[in-house]
């Protein structure tokens, strides 16, 4: 193959990638406290609850969804793109991995809260508990 030709096709395929990297959106893990601020400034926020069902009925944050990790893939289409996304679990180890995956789906805006509602309730700040 002559080489002028091998040199078109590489070309041709550089323009089909994207310039530069490509790389996720980066989850931004939050402290409760951080995590108030957020709940209390940003009104669009969309609250993911990533528990199981029992755990969710027993102790909740006001305004969350509940989607557990086990169905997330599966409801993926209820978590909206264009919102900023603030996900949480009992102590933070299923919400950080959800927030991962959101991320690498293409959700831009993204936050982990650390130490999940644990962290939450130790600081005092309200939840709402007992069935939705």
């Amino acid at each position: 193959m002559p080489l002028l030709r091998i040199a078109g096709i590489l070309l041709s395929i550089s323009l089909l990638l994207p310039p530069g990297p490509v790389r996720a959106a980066q989850v931004r893990n939050i402290s409760a406290d951080q995590a108030r601020k957020i709940i209390a400034t940003m009104h669009d926020l969309f609250l993911l609850d990533v528990r199981t069902p029992q755990e969710y009925a027993e102790v909740r944050l006001d305004g969350a969804r509940l989607i557990p990790i086990n169905d997330l893939i599966t409801r993926i289409a209820e978590v909206p793109k264009d919102r900023p996304i603030l996900v949480y679990c009992a102590v933070g180890s299923r919400s950080s991995r959800v927030a991962d995956y959101l991320a690498r789906s293409g959700y831009p805006d993204v936050y982990n809260l650390i130490g999940g509602i644990w962290a939450w309730q130790l600081r005092g700040y309200p939840v709402l508990k007992g069935r939705p």
